[in-house]
């Protein structure tokens, strides 16, 4: 059983790795523990690949709930326990199942690099290890190394709409959950009026909040060639349509490492955060990240921290020119 709570993003970036792991050990059964968001990304995955839900806003909030999922997953089936999380869920439950004799592992974060990687005075900038080595870390001390192997997966099956040879789809999810990962829509605005009037363009924009939507729809009565990207099939459906586009722009957010699980080339926005902590998307070639080199940066692993400066000038410094370059500049 392999565990990974948190937000779409960080359980999006398990996959390339589980994908290996069916993949290199076909007679191993591998159970995902997980919010129910994201069971529609691993009904793409191979049959030895099973999904558990875990309701943690009810059935299973709190201690006592904890101990309802252990049971309602049958937890003593399980020879093998996986925390990709390490939080205080899954101590719980690392705990209990280490006691049943339960061969248990956990990630290591690497907090200490982090911390010298985002503090304000002398900064160690030093790549980090990347989320997919430190999951596969667990897997190798449970007995299970891999090699690197997964591509991409299809979602094509879940296509409502077919793009024609002549046309350039690009996508863009302007959103973020923190302050610090957020590209001034204003800004953000100017790139999607330009990418707008380009011949044969459609630009698809993605976001899932209801004020997100509302933005979304304004975007799209305002300028021609603007779609939302929301899907009648959900995220398959969405997933989908990123497979198809020529290429994607995000901050340093979920749509980023959805759109690298079906193989699309994404430009990344980055403020706050930077792709040394590790959180970079799978396959994505660092030159297209975009950012700034402050001193200031990075200030946050996660962009939880809000500017101690005030101005957001990682992501205020950035020019739309500078991005509508890195997207149509490789045509």
């Amino acid at each position: 059983m392999i565990i990974r709570f948190s937000a779409l993003g960080d359980i999006a970036m398990t996959m390339p790795v589980v994908h290996d792991l069916a993949v290199q050990y076909p007679d191993l059964e591998i159970t995902m523990l997980s919010r129910p968001m994201a069971e529609p990304l691993f009904e793409k995955l191979h049959n030895n690949v099973h999904f558990l839900a875990a309701d943690l806003n009810g059935r299973h909030k709190g201690l006592f709930g904890l101990n309802r999922l252990l049971k309602d997953i049958h937890f003593r089936d399980f020879d093998y326990i996986a925390d990709f999380h390490d939080v205080l869920r899954t101590q719980w439950l690392r705990f209990v199942c280490r006691l049943f004799g339960k061969k248990v592992t956990k990630i290591d974060k690497g907090r200490k690099g982090k911390k010298a990687l985002t503090r304000q005075k002398n900064k160690v900038l030093v790549q980090q290890a990347t989320s997919f080595e430190r999951y596969a870390k667990v897997l190798e001390q449970l007995g299970f190394p891999i090699k690197p192997e997964f591509v991409k997966l299809d979602y094509s099956a879940f296509c409502e709409t077919q793009k024609m040879p002549n046309e350039t789809w690009i996508g863009i999810a302007p959103f973020a959950k923190h302050p610090a990962k957020v590209y001034p829509l204003e800004k953000m605005e100017e790139v999607i009026k330009a990418l707008s009037e380009k011949e044969n363009t459609t630009v698809f924009l993605f976001g899932g909040g209801e004020e997100e939507k509302r933005h979304i729809a304004e975007l799209c009565a305002k300028y021609p060639n603007v779609q939302a990207a929301h899907s009648q099939q959900g995220l398959k459906g969405e997933l989908a349509l990123m497979g198809q586009l020529d290429v994607m722009l995000s901050m340093d957010s979920a749509n980023m490492h959805l759109a690298s699980l079906v193989g699309t080339r994404v430009v990344s926005i980055w403020g706050g955060t930077h792709p040394y902590a590790g959180f970079l998307g799978w396959n994505q070639n660092p030159s297209d990240c975009i950012q700034l080199d402050l001193p200031c940066r990075p200030c946050s692993v996660y962009g939880n921290k809000p500017c101690f400066r005030g101005d957001y000038a990682c992501l205020n410094g950035i020019a739309p020119s500078q991005i509508i370059e890195k997207l149509v500049g490789h045509e």
